[in-house]
C-alpha cells in the first residue's frame, strides 16, 4: 500500500500545500489502491477519476491554494446530488440519474479544493442501516466480507476503513453515519440538529436528518466539517486542540437506561469507562431520561417519509422497497394530534437532556446494540430476547440520541473478536467545537482505528 494512503487530511494537506506532493501523486496513488480494493467490498460504485485527473493537474499548475481541502481525493455519498455525476439514491428509479446541480455540501468541498473521484454506496434511499440495493448490490464490511457494513454511509465508511479515501460525506437520521461508523472501525460525527441540514432552504423545525463529516481521526473530521459548516473556503484550520480528561465529568451508559445490547458490546462500554477513570475522568454511571424518544423518533421519520414519498406515482411506489413503503403507511396515518403531541414530548425531552448536560461534561454509550451481522439478514428481528417490531428499532442507541439533538461522534474502541465496536460520545447542544475537542483526548485514550482489514495487511 502506498504510504501517502495513511496519512491524516492534514497531513495530506501539509503536504501538498509544501509541494513535498503533487495532487496528481496523491490522486494516482488513491486511484491505483480503488482498483485494486473497491472491487472486493463494493464500497465505491461510481467513479469519476479522468476528470478528478483534470482537475488534479489544474491545482498541480496553479498558484493559488483554494482551500482546506486542495488536492485532497473525496467520494460522495449517493444520496447527496453531484453535478455531472450518477447519483441514485441506491434506487432503480434514479438508476441513470445525473444531476445539474450539486449539494450544497458538495459545492463546499470542492470550493475547498476537494477533488471529486466517485460516489459512495447506500440503501435504497437511505432507508435501513445496511447498505444494499438493487442497482449495486451490498457493500461488505471489510473485516468480514460476509457481514453487513451498516448504513445508510455504508459505502463511505468502507472507503475510510480500507484507505480508498481520507475523508468522505455521510448523512444520518437514525444513525446513518454513527452505526457504519462503528461497524467498520472509523470516525461518524453527527453535529447538532439543523447545523448541517439536508437542504438549506424550507421547514427545519421537524426534521431530525443531519449532513456530516467521517474520517479515521477527529483532526481530519473536525478539518471536513469545517468545510462543511463555512459557505465560503478557508485557508487556515489547525489540529484539534485536545481539552484535558483530567476533571471532566463523564456520564457512562451500557444502554442508555432501558435498551437492549449484547453482552460484547457491554463489556467494551465498561472498558472504556475504566480506561476514561485511569485518565483522570470522573466517571458515574449515569443516563438522561429517554421518556419518548421513541415516539418522537417514530412520528417525525414518518412524517419525512409521507413527506418525500407519498408525491411519488403508483407505478413509482412499486418499485420502493416494503420497508420505505411502511414508513410511508405510518406516516400517512400520523394527524395534528400526533404532531403537537410530539412537539409536547421533545420540549420536555430537551429540557431534560439540558439539565443531564449541566451535570456532565460527556455521555458516552455504545453505538451499536448489536455486532456487524450477517448480509442476508435484512434487519435485526430480536437482541437478547427482545423482540424488534420494525426494520429501525435495532438502532434505537442511535435514534434516541438523534432526538436529543444534541451532537453525537461515533468513535472506535475495540474488537469483539475481528468485528469493530464503537462507542458515542455525546454532549449538550450547539458544543460542537467543544465535543470534539474532548474527542481528541478521549481518542488517544480508546481509539482503535489504526486497526486495518486483514485483507490490506499485504498490499
Amino acid at each position: 500500500m502506498h504510504e501517502l494512503l495513511n496519512k491524516d487530511a492534514h497531513e495530506l494537506r501539509d503536504l501538498l500545500d509544501a509541494r513535498s506532493v503533487s495532487a496528481v501523486e496523491v490522486l494516482t496513488a488513491h486511484i491505483d489502491h480503488i482498483e485494486q480494493v473497491n472491487q472486493q467490498v463494493n464500497a465505491i460504485i461510481t467513479t469519476c477519476f479522468d476528470e478528478a485527473m483534470d482537475r488534479a493537474q489544474a491545482i498541480d499548475e496553479s498558484s493559488t491554494k483554494t482551500g482546506l481541502l486542495t488536492g485532497i481525493p473525496i467520494p460522495h455519498k449517493d444520496l447527496v446530488s453531484t453535478k455531472n455525476l450518477r447519483t441514485t439514491f441506491g434506487s432503480t428509479l434514479f438508476r441513470e440519474h445525473i444531476p445539474d446541480v450539486n449539494d450544497y455540501i458538495i459545492d463546499r468541498m470542492q470550493q475547498a479544493g476537494a477533488i471529486t473521484i466517485g460516489k459512495t454506496n447506500v440503501p435504497e434511499f437511505g432507508a435501513g442501516s445496511h447498505t444494499f440495493n438493487r442497482v449495486f448490490g451490498p457493500t461488505k464490511n471489510p473485516f468480514d466480507f460476509e457481514r453487513t457494513c451498516g448504513g445508510s454511509s455504508g459505502g463511505a465508511a468502507v472507503a475510510l476503513a480500507t484507505r480508498m479515501a481520507v475523508v468522505a460525506d455521510g448523512s444520518d437520521l437514525g444513525g446513518s453515519l454513527r452505526n457504519p461508523a462503528a461497524f467498520c472501525n472509523v470516525i461518524g460525527f453527527r453535529p447538532s440538529n439543523n447545523l448541517l441540514p439536508p437542504s438549506l432552504t424550507g421547514d427545519h423545525s421537524r426534521n431530525l436528518a443531519s449532513l456530516g463529516p467521517m474520517a479515521r481521526n477527529v483532526d481530519s473530521v473536525a478539518l471536513l466539517f469545517e468545510v462543511l459548516r463555512q459557505d465560503h473556503p478557508v485557508a487556515v484550520f489547525p489540529r484539534v486542540e485536545p481539552i484535558p480528561l483530567d476533571g471532566l465529568k463523564v456520564a457512562i451508559t451500557e444502554d442508555f437506561g432501558a435498551l437492549p445490547v449484547v453482552p460484547e458490546i457491554r463489556s467494551i462500554v465498561r472498558d472504556v469507562a475504566t480506561k476514561l477513570n485511569d485518565a483522570g475522568a470522573i466517571v458515574e454511571e449515569a443516563s438522561p431520561d429517554f421518556d419518548g424518544a421513541r415516539d418522537i423518533f417514530q412520528t417525525l421519520r414518518g412524517l419525512s417519509f409521507r413527506n418525500r414519498y407519498d408525491a411519488f406515482s403508483a407505478r413509482e411506489k412499486t418499485e420502493l422497497k416494503p420497508t420505505i413503503l411502511w414508513n410511508l403507511a405510518v406516516g400517512l396515518a400520523i394527524d395534528d394530534e400526533d404532531v403537537e403531541r410530539v412537539r409536547e414530548l421533545r420540549v420536555s425531552l430537551r429540557n431534560r437532556v439540558e439539565a443531564f448536560f449541566e451535570r456532565y461534561d460527556l455521555l458516552v454509550g455504545p453505538t451499536t446494540q448489536v455486532l456487524p451481522f450477517p448480509i442476508p439478514v435484512d434487519w435485526i428481528r430480536e437482541i437478547e430476547g427482545v423482540q424488534m417490531d420494525t426494520y429501525i428499532d435495532w438502532m434505537e442507541s442511535c435514534s434516541w440520541v438523534t432526538t436529543t439533538e444534541c451532537p453525537a461522534l461515533s468513535m472506535p474502541a475495540g474488537f469483539a473478536g475481528k468485528l469493530p465496536v464503537g462507542v458515542q460520545l455525546i454532549s449538550k447542544q450547539a458544543s460542537d467545537s467543544r465535543l470534539l475537542r474532548i474527542a481528541k483526548s478521549v481518542e488517544s485514550v480508546i481509539s482503535s482505528a489504526t486497526a486495518q482489514p486483514e485483507f490490506l495487511c499485504g498490499d
